[in-house]
């Protein structure tokens, strides 16, 4: 089991079919923090959102039906649920999304590691250090973090264009013993699919072990994803 079925688009969809309140998806994007009693969504209408996705992942009932829940919240929440139900490998994730975008534009865009400050809203910056040919070597630092605390590491990047792929690890690897991460562009209905698949394992002195990162980056990606997707369809209908 994926978590690959969690998506903001759904989140909205139940959110409008069980509480009556109308949102989309690019609200949720705008600010994931935002909780569910903000957007007057009451109790039954968190419960019809969390039902429906307990059933769809087979979980068992639970109470977490609380509005003050924000959307990412409920995002991890789930990760969480699925790690300890054993539908999460650990120390592996995969996510993707289909980009209603052209292909050329999709693959340019995010394989400009310089401007993923602007694709992303975790990167605060992006370095390249070397860059030749389909190789390049960066380094990304994130937006300081709720202790202020500012992660940074170098990553080479090696890019498949006529393939479709690409694979990445972690130079400088920081609290992962490993970080491996591949990329893959398939064209589909409705555009381009972008799909994630990582593979890592943490060092024991590390601040959270290979479970709980795993949770996290699910949740994270879901969240990445969207936003690209959206910046990425609007670059894609001011160019047309």
């Amino acid at each position: 089991m994926s978590t690959e079925m969690i998506t903001l688009d759904e989140i909205a969809d139940l959110v409008n079919q069980t509480a009556g309140v109308r949102i989309t998806p690019a609200d949720l994007i705008k600010d994931p923090s935002v909780t569910f009693a903000s957007m007057a969504v009451d109790s039954l209408g968190v419960l019809g959102v969390v039902t429906a996705f307990e059933r769809r992942f087979g979980l068992d009932a639970d109470s977490a039906a609380d509005p003050g829940i924000s959307v990412e919240g409920l995002i991890h929440y789930f990760c969480q649920r699925l790690a300890d139900a054993g539908q999460l490998e650990v120390g592996r994730t995969k996510q993707a999304i289909v980009i209603d975008a052209p292909y050329e534009l999709v693959w340019d865009i995010t394989n400009d590691v310089a401007s993923w400050p602007r694709l992303f809203t975790e990167y605060a910056t992006a370095d390249i250090l070397e860059q030749s040919g389909d190789r390049v070597l960066f380094r990304l630092s994130m937006h300081p973090d709720a202790e202020g605390r500012v992660w940074s590491w170098v990553s080479e990047r090696f890019m498949d264009r006529g393939g479709g792929a690409v694979s990445s690890r972690r130079v400088e690897t920081g609290p992962f013993e490993f970080m491996h991460i591949n990329w893959t562009y398939h064209q589909v209905d409705g555009g381009v699919e972008l799909r994630w698949a990582q593979e890592f394992a943490m060092k024991p002195e590390a601040p959270v072990d290979t479970r709980a990162m795993t949770v996290n980056i699910n949740a994270n990606s879901v969240i990445q994803l969207a936003v690209i997707r959206q910046r990425l369809e609007e670059r894609a209908a001011v160019s047309a």
